[in-house]
């Protein structure tokens, strides 16, 4: 038999309009439930299913209704609500799936034909008002770190390996047909996106609280022109918006969901661009030769450094047996993103939060900023009170360094592992970094007075709202400016 025809990605969401248009236009040729049933060649206990969402139409089924109401298929699946009774429907039904609405304990409530509009009108707008509330309710500092937290053990309980992800990311794959086991091409994304029902449009007017924008009314995903390689490029932000509609992400219930769902975005972006089927036996033949190293990653597919970095530790501990740690610094030594398996203690505040702690200043992490020998990286072995690393460093621009080290009996595998650079680090014991050495305290205690830079943004809230630092009027002027662009590239 053949494999069943399907809407087209990215309408299954989609299915409770589809259902209204389908009850809408019956309903104006005033046909029953069983004469459109005999019309096209189904029953009416589906086709009710159909018309509540809750059963998704074959393409031939949509044709065969399409063609009973002398429509296109295309009209059937236009993105717009038939009506505004419908708009208020889906509107209220939606609201009921939300956490926070059954969070209220209110009896489910089916927007029948028996409901008022104008009582559909109430509950709508009251949600909505509760919803805005609940957004301006912002996260605090304590809140953010607290999420980052639990996010980082889940992680590390689960190899930071995301299985549903990477499986969602090789069907996508397979979808456009990529067979290969380089860097996707362009064409390969564009064809992502046009699987994925969106088109691309690239703009020189994007806000800027934003690297992206997905219209739903029009299915066109906005972006600002920029190169396909390195970096936050045009094809990881592309992915990355993607994966909200993959992965089937809805409005997030709070700070902890946005952030979860960020992160398997992200992981999506890195599992498409380095596809596990190909980096997998890469690696492997890598650790036969004892010559793994994070670069050979970021040559052959042509992301990032850090993306790279990030992907390796998704994939080793899976596929190689390899306990690891990742780490993103700044100069002054500055935690902006961690991950550990391997038994490495980061410095942590007293809730167990490690974002914006100060790495050792014995670290390869600080060092490879000021080492002479630190070009293209520095490579470095370091004592700690929970035993010795071997790390790899490499400076990545913009005034941050990407961290990737292994346990001392690991380091075996690696290139770079030569390396003479040793030092000993015992933090978090004050004497090794808290404090100045006691010579040069003695010299200059009581004689200086540094004025320190101001760093505002450790007394402020997280920015509150669906998504956090997004300037929504920008936004929506920005949709309305090119909304009615003819045509597409």
């Amino acid at each position: 038999m053949g494999r069943r025809a399907e809407l087209p990605p990215g309408i299954e969401s989609d299915l409770r309009l589809v259902g209204r248009r389908i009850r809408h236009e019956r309903r104006a040729r005033r046909l029953t439930l069983a004469e459109l049933a005999s019309a096209v060649g189904s029953s009416p206990s589906h086709l009710s299913q159909v018309e509540n969402g809750r059963r998704q139409p074959t393409l031939r089924l949509l044709a065969a209704i399409a063609a009973a109401f002398r429509l296109s298929a295309d009209e059937l699946l236009r993105p717009e609500p038939p009506s505004r009774r419908a708009a208020l429907e889906i509107a209220v039904e939606e609201a009921q799936a939300e956490p926070m609405y059954r969070a209220l304990g209110l009896p489910p409530l089916r927007p029948g034909r028996r409901v008022p509009t104008a009582a559909l009108e109430h509950i709508s707008g009251l949600y909505d008002a509760l919803r805005r509330r609940s957004e301006r309710s912002a996260s605090t500092p304590e809140e953010a770190r607290t999420a980052n937290r639990q996010l980082r053990d889940e992680m590390r309980e689960q190899g930071n390996y995301f299985p549903a992800v990477e499986a969602h990311a090789a069907r996508i794959l397979d979808a456009v047909g990529y067979g290969g086991t380089g860097a996707l091409s362009q064409r390969v994304l564009l064809d992502i996106a046009a699987h994925c029902g969106f088109r691309l449009r690239y703009m020189r007017d994007l806000p800027r609280s934003v690297r992206s924008v997905a219209d739903l009314r029009n299915r066109r995903i906005y972006l600002t022109q920029g190169s396909w390689t390195g970096g936050h490029d045009t094809r990881s932000v592309l992915l990355q918006t993607l994966a909200t509609f993959v992965l089937g992400h809805g409005t997030p219930a709070g700070f902890a969901d946005y952030l979860r769902r960020r992160t398997e975005a992200n992981y999506f972006a890195a599992a498409v661009l380095v596809p596990e089927r190909a980096a997998v036996p890469l690696l492997r033949h890598a650790k036969e030769d004892r010559s793994l190293a994070v670069e050979d990653v970021r040559d052959v597919f042509s992301v990032s450094y850090e993306m790279a970095a990030h992907r390796f530790t998704n994939l080793a501990t899976r596929h190689l047996d390899l306990p690891v740690h990742f780490v993103r610094t700044d100069e002054d030594g500055r935690i902006h993103k961690a991950y550990e398996n391997d038994g490495v203690v980061f410095p942590a505040d007293a809730d167990g939060a490690i974002e914006g702690q100060r790495v050792c200043r014995q670290w390869a992490a600080r060092r490879v900023f000021r080492s002479a020998r630190s070009y293209p990286g520095l490579e470095q072995y370091t004592d700690t009170p929970t035993g010795t690393y071997w790390c790899s460093s490499r400076d990545v621009g913009e005034g941050f360094a990407v961290t990737v080290g292994v346990p001392f009996r690991e380091s075996k595998w690696f290139r770079g592992r030569e390396t003479t650079e040793r030092r000993t680090s015992r933090c978090p014991d004050p004497s090794c970094c808290a404090r100045p050495p006691a010579d040069l305290a003695a010299r200059w205690d009581r004689l200086a007075w540094p004025s320190a830079r101001a760093q505002s943004h450790v007394l402020a809230v997280l920015p509150p709202g669906v998504f956090p630092g997004v300037d929504l009027t920008e936004v929506y002027e920005f949709l309305d400016r090119h909304a009615a662009d003819a045509g597409d590239p």
